[in-house]
């Protein structure tokens, strides 16, 4: 089992920027690859990012590339998602997620309970 707990997300001005960060915890933490996901009001869930536990692999959505970055912290167990140039549309529940395998932008088995990103115009 993971577990997987999600801090940070808030309300910032638009071009503003906030770091989400995701605490892992479990056996086999280490061996997991890790993503975000989010999802606006009335929308479905889309994935964001993912980073390879070991080799540090990463891949993102074409809408947040350049502005989002993913990186982690094997010593914490702990993900983070920095965010700069923030844009409304980015308003969303941001969930962390892990699954076993390559990198990949889903079969995603544990996830987060989610933290809110509000970004006003």
């Amino acid at each position: 089992q993971v577990q997987l707990v999600e801090s940070g997300g808030g309300l910032v001005q638009a071009g503003g920027s906030l770091r989400l960060s995701c605490a892992v915890s479990g056996r086999t933490a280490r061996s997991y690859t890790m993503g975000w996901f989010r999802q606006a009001p009335g929308k479905s869930r889309e994935f964001v990012t993912a980073i390879s536990w070991f080799a540090g692999r990463t891949d993102y959505a074409d809408s947040v590339k350049g502005r989002f970055t993913i990186s982690r912290d094997n010593a914490k167990n702990t993900v983070y998602l920095q965010m700069n140039s923030l844009k409304p549309e980015d308003t969303a529940v941001y969930y962390c997620a892990a699954r076993t395998g390559t990198i990949a932008a889903s079969g995603y088995d544990y996830w987060g309970q989610g933290t809110q990103v509000t970004v006003s115009s």
